[in-house]
């Protein structure tokens, strides 16, 4: 007897409840099912504050038949989810902590209002691929467009709160469209939403809600130009007089420090890129849009979800143009074929990212120049340098760290030749040595880079020299932009490097061809 083949009301009801209560209208083979269900989740459903709710925390509720959702579950997607998760990697108890802890930060009376990201066009009907809103995910792991979850507090106790989220209902005509999508019932029974309702109701479920409610977090764009959203009026109509403060703030807090699950995900697409850059070293490439495409596809066959970001993939003097990504132009275009080339790129896993730079030369021989070897040689220091503080005991951050980088540079260039006076130092390294990484490629935005790296941080460590054409700099460097940037995790005594499979030692670059 499969427990996907039990009655979604009765399976639903027995395992969102502590004990089983004797239920002899059920046939026997589904009352022994039920109680090996309610024994296996037991461990997995804490005591939910006060007032006990319905949180089962399982995937296991829905039978086979109804198995078609608007993202993978373990049900369907067995070989992407373990039990228990809701997006690889991250169970449903994660989840419901994350939002326990966010209602738990705030004052009494208060409420969370989280719109999804909205579908964005290229052209008429023609979608770009869907991308949740980072801190809806992060709070629900449901990943469908024309949502709203709305998250109240109770009480004291932690998990003294109520998860209501609306989306769209089940619509079969629709879905042939556009592919299936999750439903209202999923919402209660996959992503353990308390309350679940269309989201074309919204407007008159939203005041029940809301009741008692007088303050409410968000980042919904309520006014914009001086004139109120639609989502404003909205929240004029039903929650009137009622206080608004950012939500970003709070949740940064949380999500600035990862978790072990999260760490592991972020670990698996730092390897996974790693590897791809790796191997793309091994060989010279002819255009930048081939090493691109090389990429892309090593990190899918890898199970990666795919690109991070639009990659850098830039030759010769496009280098020292930190940003660029057209990747169009051909590789060791000059005659003595001695172009280095520089690769921005990474990997995402179950929507967590890495972000890594490397640098190398992508002659026949793959072999360094004199000059080229000098000044990686500089910023390799650097690099490797910076990395061995992000360690919390080190007490530094990542603006001190970025100091400590800067010097080390200016230091290491007078001693390569270079004059340096004025603004110099601001034209070869423009850009801050880190930034924090996670859901987002540049996450928590709006968290200060001057506070003092934690346990569970994960920042990039990114030194760059980009020499100008200019007389005023060594000939033999101008032209030249080297970037090497690891994603780190911050531990207490010692970083662990998420994409330590990206060789970066030029001994270690250089017999890749050997």
């Amino acid at each position: 007897m499969k427990f996907s083949q039990l009655p979604l009301g009765q399976l639903r009801w027995h395992i969102g409840h502590r004990a089983l209560p004797a239920c002899p209208h059920l046939p026997k083979q589904h009352q022994a099912a039920i109680s090996w269900i309610t024994k296996a989740l037991r461990p997995c459903r804490p005591i939910i504050g006060t007032v006990q709710r319905r949180r089962a925390y399982s995937t296991a509720g829905v039978p086979a038949s109804q198995l078609l959702f608007g993202q993978p579950v373990h049900e369907t997607h067995p070989h992407l989810l373990a039990p228990g998760e809701l997006t690889p990697g991250i169970t449903a108890v994660e989840y419901h902590e994350r939002r326990a802890a966010l209602c738990g930060a705030l004052p009494p009376g208060s409420a969370v209002l989280l719109p999804s990201a909205p579908v964005k066009y290229r052209s008429g009907a023609v979608f770009y691929a869907f991308r949740q809103e980072t801190n809806f995910l992060y709070l629900t792991g449901f990943s469908e467009p024309e949502s709203l979850a709305v998250l109240r507090r109770t009480g004291e106790a932690p998990g003294d709160y109520v998860f209501y989220l609306y989306c769209r209902p089940k619509d079969a005509r629709a879905e042939q469209w556009s592919g299936p999508w999750s439903g209202v019932d999923a919402a209660r029974d996959v992503w353990n939403a308390d309350e679940a309702g269309d989201i074309g109701r919204a407007e008159s479920l939203l005041p029940d809600a809301l009741r008692g409610v007088s303050k409410i977090f968000t980042d919904a764009e309520l006014t914009r130009h001086g004139v109120p959203t639609k989502f404003g009026n909205l929240m004029r109509a039903i929650a009137p007089g009622v206080q608004t403060a950012p939500l970003r703030p709070q949740v940064n807090e949380l999500r600035a420090v990862k978790s072990p699950a999260e760490i592991a995900n972020m670990r698996r697409a730092g390897r996974d890129s790693g590897r791809a850059i790796t191997e793309a070293m091994r060989r010279p490439w002819r255009y930048e849009k081939d090493l691109a495409a090389f990429l892309e596809y090593r990190y899918q066959t890898a199970g990666l979800d795919g690109s991070a970001y639009i990659p850098v993939v830039a030759g010769g003097r496009r280098a020292a143009l930190i940003h660029y990504v057209q990747n169009s132009a051909a590789l060791n275009e000059n005659e003595n074929g001695d172009n280095l080339v520089l690769v921005d790129a990474g990997g995402e896993y179950g929507a967590y990212v890495t972000d890594i730079t490397r640098t190398w030369p992508n002659n026949a021989q793959g072999r360094f120049s004199a000059a080229q070897r000098d000044l990686y040689t500089a910023v390799l220091r650097a690099q490797r340098s910076a990395v061995s503080l992000c360690r919390a005991s080190a007490g530094l951050s990542l603006d001190k760290l970025h100091g400590i980088a800067e010097t080390a540079l200016r230091d290491q260039l007078r001693d390569l030749g270079f004059r340096l006076a004025g603004d110099d130092m601001s034209r070869l390294f423009p850009h801050h040595l880190g930034h924090y990484v996670g859901l987002d490629v540049h996450d928590v935005p709006g968290y200060p880079r001057n506070v003092p790296l934690r346990e569970g941080h994960c920042v990039t460590v990114e030194p760059g020299v980009y020499v100008p054409d200019e007389d005023r700099f060594p000939e033999h460097f101008r032209g030249m932009g080297i970037r090497i940037e690891d994603t780190v995790c911050v531990g207490d005594d010692a970083p662990l490097i998420l994409t330590t499979e990206a060789v970066k030692e030029i001994e270690d670059i250089e017999a890749l061809r050997d």
